[in-house]
């Protein structure tokens, strides 16, 4: 087994690893303050999913931007040891939160409700090996790897392959690409196909994603000079899904506004927490719990204030043994949506880290 790094973010638009852990942050407020004051050239790490709980970010001692290739080992197998909650609790949540969404003197438009597997292997697991296994696995997607221990969960390792840009900061200007409504792909090119043209006329899919842009539109409008939205959702695609995403760009106001500020200003967005946020992130403590970073953010912010930021789905925690994982996925309910489709889609979510743990489903 090799020695993973610190942290590694690595897509499409370019990688970067960091090794070590020189000062660690769980106060997402003392990282900020430390590149501001110019004690730290770059934070970088995770960002929980409710940002009142400690954070996992660190400056780290080396910093490269090419990611070393991991030999290629034997994988332990790895099983699906315990569903959290059992598929029936989900599904009874799933209509307890669509009470709340039908309810017309409820404000709740919008949750993002998830579930969990806990697994076990049968032998130690290399987060490196997994991460290059995720790379190799979709292009599209960024990869993303960070140790956990700054805040508290000494030794736990993020691992996983994001399909979601929460925000990118490069000088003044800003970039988001956030995904919501989904389907999943099919081997057969005319289902694929199908799905995907599906899921682009899907009105259920369509309100969904449109109720992400508009809270998004707001929480960046006052930090922008210049906003540009795409009018109309596009057909993005991952190896296991088809999504609808839409492409932002803006000019910052003020360039004293870093990544880290606009990740904190938009994150949790509607496409992992809901609307209103205040809202849906109390019933999903009230449902779920804790989520911890589950559909929390990770990325690096630097001194200038540029970084990029992925929403850490589609992944899971390793534990510090390397005996164990845990891994969640969610799904979108609104007012239109049906309990079992939900549960099915995050089945598919799942395939993404279970592939990757070759776990056999």
């Amino acid at each position: 087994m090799t020695t993973a790094p610190s942290f590694v973010l690595s897509g499409s638009a370019g990688t970067l690893v960091a090794q070590g852990i020189r000062t660690g942050f769980d106060d997402i407020d003392s990282a900020a303050a430390a590149l501001r004051d110019g004690t730290a050239d770059l934070i970088v790490g995770a960002l929980p999913f409710d940002v009142r709980g400690p954070a996992a970010l660190l400056e780290p001692v080396t910093v490269g931007t090419t990611l070393p290739r991991c030999p290629a080992g034997q994988m332990p197998t790895v099983r699906i040891v315990e569903t959290l909650p059992e598929l029936e609790v989900h599904r009874n949540r799933i209509t307890a939160a669509l009470l709340h969404l039908r309810d017309a003197g409820n404000p709740l438009q919008k949750v993002v409700l998830a579930r969990a597997l806990r697994l076990a292997a049968d032998g130690r697991l290399d987060p490196w090996a997994i991460l290059h296994r995720l790379i190799d696995a979709d292009a599209h997607a960024t990869a993303y790897l960070t140790d956990l221990s700054p805040s508290g969960l000494t030794g736990v390792t993020l691992v996983g392959a994001s399909p979601e840009l929460l925000v990118a900061r490069l000088g003044a200007t800003l970039t988001c690409h956030p995904f919501a409504g989904s389907a999943p792909r099919a081997g057969d090119p005319d289902i694929d196909a199908a799905n995907g043209a599906a899921l682009a006329d899907s009105a259920k899919d369509r309100h969904e994603h449109q109720l992400v842009i508009d809270t998004m539109r707001a929480a960046l409008e006052p930090l922008c000079s210049h906003l540009e939205i795409a009018t109309q959702p596009q057909l993005s695609r991952t190896a296991t899904l088809w999504h609808l995403s839409t492409p932002i760009s803006g000019e910052l106001r003020d360039t004293s506004t870093t990544a880290l500020d606009l990740a904190l200003a938009l994150h949790p967005t509607p496409a992992v927490g809901g609307v209103p946020t205040a809202a849906a992130i109390d019933l999903i403590a009230d449902l779920e719990g804790d989520r911890g970073f589950y559909a929390g953010a990770v990325g690096w912010c630097d001194s200038a204030g540029d970084g990029r930021w992925v929403v850490a789905i589609r992944g899971a925690q390793l534990s510090a043994d390397r005996r164990g994982a845990m891994a969640q996925a969610g799904g979108g309910i609104v007012a239109e949506s049906n309990a079992q489709d939900e549960v099915t889609e995050t089945t598919t979510k799942f395939r993404t880290i279970l592939t990757a743990l070759g776990v056999d489903e």
